[in-house]
């Protein structure tokens, strides 16, 4: 697809997906997060412990701030996303409730004084996503260029409502699949095949073997 009929293309498509989800209602909304946030509590006991970076919900996003509670209880340390500035991989600051905030991009908060965080795992909100695990974000690249440029690589699961699906992004070579996507019908692994639902116990032990690699990778 031509680059400019491309962006065309996605930016028509956010706005369906967004109202797609929007439309959903507040009460679809929590019990789809409820599930999704045992699926996370359940799939991925690597986080326990680990530093996370997860977002604030906007425009009917999946809410990670229960899951990320419930694992800061289990010892993790969380942390929200800053952009600093167009075209440069996010920040992650570590969050917890009460902290002072200021309002940042879209007018979401951003932790004030607390420390930076490389993050062991990111949750990402995705727009869409395609059967190949690609994500259709808001049109910034900001998690494609953190994603990319962050070592070791963090593992990368979106959260999804399965309003979000969708047959392809049309992927371009900056576009960053995700390890996992999590969403209110099942956990996705991400495969060169595409997505395929995968019981708890096996979402486990692949996180669990991806963060050894790239952990190794560092050190090697």
């Amino acid at each position: 697809m031509d680059p400019v009929d491309l962006s065309a293309w996605r930016a028509t498509e956010r706005k369906l997906l967004i109202a797609a989800r929007v439309a959903l209602g507040a009460a679809e909304h929590r019990r789809q997060d409820g599930i999704v946030t045992a699926s996370l509590l359940e799939a991925f006991p690597c986080l326990r412990g680990a530093a996370i970076g997860i977002y604030w919900p906007m425009k009917g996003e999946f809410d990670p701030r229960v899951a990320g509670l419930r694992l800061r209880e289990r010892g993790s340390r969380i942390a929200l996303p800053v952009v600093e500035r167009k075209a440069a991989p996010l920040r992650f600051l570590e969050w917890w409730p009460g902290v002072r905030t200021e309002p940042g991009v879209f007018g979401l908060p951003v932790p004030q004084d607390t420390p930076d965080i490389h993050p062991d795992a990111v949750l990402v909100p995705p727009v869409g996503f395609d059967a190949r695990g690609f994500r259709l974000g808001y049109g910034g690249g900001y998690f494609d260029r953190t994603l990319a440029a962050l070592r070791p690589r963090p593992l990368a699961i979106g959260v999804a409502r399965e309003a979000s699906r969708m047959a392809t992004i049309h992927p371009q070579p900056h576009d960053v699949p995700m390890d996992f996507i999590v969403t209110e019908r099942a956990v996705y692994e991400y495969t060169a095949d595409g997505l395929r639902p995968v019981a708890p116990r096996e979402a486990a032990a692949t996180a669990a073997a991806m963060r050894v690699t790239r952990l190794a990778g560092r050190a090697a």
